[in-house]
């Protein structure tokens, strides 16, 4: 019950600016260069993250090779 009558007495605080967000008015270069920004990070992040997982999973092998080495005696 607190969050909604609390979100009810922020939102005019917000609105004296006459629409204008953060960055100031918004255009359609700035929303173009934020999706691209949001395309490109994300592209970046589930890339680093692949490289991430793939040499875990090397690690991860080569641990297991060795284990299996100290049991069979090679």
């Amino acid at each position: 019950m607190a969050l909604p009558t609390w979100l009810l007495l922020a939102a005019p605080a917000f609105a004296g600016d006459n629409g204008e967000g953060l960055v100031g008015e918004t255009n359609d270069r700035i929303i173009t260069f934020t999706c691209l920004g949001l395309v490109v990070g994300f592209s970046v992040l589930v890339t680093l993250l692949t490289v991430l997982q793939n040499a875990l999973e090397k690690r991860k092998e080569q641990r297991k090779a060795v284990e299996l080495r100290k049991r069979v005696g090679w």
